[in-house]
C-alpha cells in the first residue's frame, strides 16, 4: 500500500504529521542557528524555512482554484518564486517562524473547508502537471517530511512512516522513468524485490540498503547506509 491508496483523511493526516515533524525539528534550532547551512547547496535554514512557508501559501492558491474554478497558479513564475524565497530569508527569526506557522495553519483550514466536490477539480503544479486538488496532500507531505531532514537538525529518513518512504520511492523512480534517466540503475531494498529503474536496460549499477537509506540516496540526500557497486556521481535528478 502507498500514499495514494489511502483515504483522503488518512493522506491529510500524514501531511499534518509531517508538518508536526518539521515543526519539532525547527523548534530545536535557536534563532542564531537559522543562519546555518542546510543539506541543500546554497540555502541556509532561513531560505529553507521561507520556502516551506511559501509552499503552503502556494498550495492554498491551488485549493482556491479548485474551490472557485478561477485559475490561481502556485507561483506567477519561477523567478517570482525564487525572489520570494530570497526575500523571505531576510526576515527576522520571529517573522520567519510565524510565516511557517501561519501558512501551515491556513493550508490546514483550506483543507478542512474545501467542498467535497472540489477535491477532484484539476489544478496545475509548478512543474506544469494537471492533478486533482487531492494531490495537494501528497505535495505537502513530501515537502515537509524531506525538508525536515534538510534542516540538518536531527531529522532522519528513518523517522518517516513506511508508507511515506514507499511512496517517495515510487514517485522518484516514476519521475526517472518518465524523464528517461537512470538507465541500468537497480535499487536493491532489503527484504523486498529489487527495482530496475528501466526494466529493458541491462543493469550497470546497484544501490543497496534498508528502505530509508535507499530513499535518502534516491532523493539526493547522501549515501549513508547504502552500498553502491560501481562509481556513481549521485542519483539522477528528481525534482
Amino acid at each position: 500500500m502507498e500514499f495514494h491508496d489511502l483515504s483522503l483523511d488518512e493522506r491529510l493526516l500524514l501531511a499534518r504529521r509531517g508538518t508536526a515533524y518539521f515543526a519539532q525539528r525547527l523548534v530545536e534550532l535557536t534563532d542564531i542557528e537559522l543562519d546555518g547551512d542546510t543539506l541543500l547547496p546554497g540555502w541556509t535554514r532561513r531560505h529553507l524555512l521561507a520556502h516551506v512557508g511559501y509552499n503552503a501559501a502556494a498550495l492554498c492558491r491551488l485549493l482556491d482554484w479548485a474551490a472557485t474554478g478561477v485559475e490561481t497558479p502556485m507561483y506567477a513564475s519561477a523567478e517570482q518564486r525564487n525572489r520570494e524565497i530570497d526575500e523571505g530569508a531576510t526576515l527576522n527569526p520571529a517573522a520567519l517562524r510565524n510565516l511557517f506557522t501561519h501558512t501551515a495553519a491556513r493550508l490546514d483550514e483550506k483543507w478542512r473547508n474545501l467542498p467535497p466536490s472540489a477535491w477532484a477539480a484539476e489544478v496545475r503544479t509548478a512543474q506544469g502537471r494537471l492533478v486533482p486538488a487531492a494531490e495537494t496532500a501528497w505535495m505537502r507531505a513530501r515537502e515537509v517530511w524531506i525538508h525536515a531532514v534538510d534542516l540538518a537538525s536531527g531529522g532522519r529518513f528513518g523517522d518517516f512512516p513506511a508508507i511515506v518512504l514507499d511512496s517517495l520511492l515510487t514517485d522518484i523512480v516514476g519521475t526517472w522513468r518518465k524523464n528517461k534517466l537512470g538507465a541500468g540503475l537497480v535499487l536493491a531494498v532489503e527484504d523486498r524485490s529489487s527495482i530496475a529503474v528501466h526494466r529493458d536496460s541491462p543493469p550497470t549499477a546497484t544501490v543497496a540498503g534498508p528502505l530509508a537509506a535507499v530513499v535518502r540516496w534516491a532523493a539526493g540526500r547522501g549515501s549513508t547506509g547504502v552500498t553502491i557497486d560501481t562509481d556513481l556521481d549521485g542519483p539522477p535528478r528528481w525534482l
